[in-house]
């Protein structure tokens, strides 16, 4: 089986791909990534054969920060490298419409990798869930209006379904948290399954860890790890970091992220990095302070800590509202005013808390996950019969074969 991996270059999505592709290998598919070129060198690492998206269009079309208007590159690359590589399935993240349809228009699966909890409309139940920030209704209602306009934009003909949101799960899709997370009594949508966490990050640098621990050793502060996101809290959060981590108890490690126009004060007990791994730094600390995206969270659960969460947009509301439910996390940064550190104190020194987080870490991690994944993959190409490739319903120009971009580890 040929399997093409074209999730979106960011460390949270690309991470969880490259998990199941490893697996898929080792069962001896033969397993393709395509991403950008900035990405090349993490995807080498992780021994999967690498294509650029550049070389086939696909320029901006697979970055988070342009889901919206990146679609049709993305379409354009996804549909040409799978073409050349003779794609049985497509793997690829949430928001990879480009990608979905590039599979429809090959008439091949396409299995989805989403985040830790669903974000759509159940299937029932959920009636009385708090919708904090966007409801999902509206989501829903709002992603699947961009799918259409992307698919009369790269011309392929309307598609008349049963089921509206079904075209945005492809064949699955794959959550990687746990069922505790969704809200009680709701039922999932028939291919929206649960398989655990998906984790996998590049080998952290040891000089560069051992030169952060010695930093945080100096401090002799217990240590908060802190892990921005592009936005936090919605606002600019940095005089409440500032208030929390200056002559107080705790020490801040500070993963910037795509977080933009840091503002750390001289005195403040905040070390800011900008690295592609988390793990060293995550089983350092005692607690992690996030905005509620799943590649902290995950991570935090992973190394059995408890949480933090100031959430903004996007799944933050929901994820973060799910973990304050399920017990293993606190609302944080809220109401900074009259003691700074006051929830950063319930976190630490709450045993229940702490028990919870490990209990669900644990079973996050006995989950094997990238098998999980990889069974998925595999059936929802069995499931399909096989046909050859057939031409896509609007015209795209193909590229011959170059085998140099199929090398282990190029990075174009």
């Amino acid at each position: 089986m040929n399997v093409l991996l074209c999730p979106l270059s960011d460390g949270g999505y690309l991470y969880p791909a490259i998990a199941a592709g490893r697996e898929l290998e080792r069962r001896g598919n033969t397993v393709c990534v395509l991403g950008r070129t900035s990405a090349g060198q993490i995807v080498a690492e992780s021994g999967l054969p690498y294509l650029t998206a550049e070389r086939y269009g696909g320029q901006r079309g697979f970055s988070v920060a342009r889901w919206r208007d990146g679609g049709p590159a993305q379409f354009r690359a996804a549909l040409r490298a799978a073409r050349q590589v003779r794609a049985d399935v497509l793997v690829t993240s949430v928001l990879c419409h480009g990608a979905l349809l590039a599979a429809e228009a090959l008439d091949i699966p396409a299995v989805v990798l989403g985040l830790s909890a669903h974000l759509l409309n159940y299937a029932a139940g959920g009636h009385d869930e708090p919708q904090p920030g966007m409801s999902r209704q509206a989501r829903s209602r709002e992603i699947l209006q961009y799918y259409r306009e992307l698919r009369a934009e790269v011309g392929l003909a309307a598609r008349s379904d049963p089921w509206p949101e079904s075209p945005l799960f492809g064949a699955a899709l794959l959550l990687r948290g746990d069922p505790v997370f969704e809200y009680p009594g709701a039922v999932l949508p028939e291919r929206v399954h649960h398989v655990g966490p998906l984790a996998w990050e590049p080998t952290a640098d040891g000089a560069d860890v051992d030169t952060v621990m010695d930093h945080l050793d100096r401090v002799g502060k217990p240590v908060v790890y802190v892990h921005l996101g592009r936005f936090f809290g919605g606002k600019v959060q940095w005089p409440r970091l500032n208030s929390a981590f200056t002559g107080g108890p705790f020490q801040a490690l500070v993963e910037q992220g795509r977080t933009l126009d840091p503002r750390p004060d001289p005195g403040a007990d905040m070390l800011l990095v900008r690295r592609p791994y988390m793990g060293p730094f995550v089983e350092r600390a005692g607690l992690v302070l996030t905005s509620g995206t799943s590649a902290p969270v995950l991570a935090a659960l992973l190394q059995e800590r408890p949480l933090g969460v100031t959430p903004n947009g996007s799944e933050q509301p929901l994820l973060a509202a799910a973990c304050v439910r399920a017990g293993v996390a606190v609302y944080a940064l809220e109401d900074m005013d009259s003691d700074p550190w006051k929830m950063l104190h319930l976190a630490w020194e709450d045993p229940g808390l702490r028990k919870r987080a490990a209990d669900l870490g644990r079973r996050l991690a006995s989950a094997d996950s990238a098998s999980r994944a990889a069974d998925v993959v595999e059936l929802s190409c069995a499931r399909v019969a096989r046909k050859p490739h057939r031409p896509a319903d609007r015209a795209v120009d193909t590229m011959p074969l170059d085998t140099r971009w199929l090398s282990k580890g190029a990075d174009g």
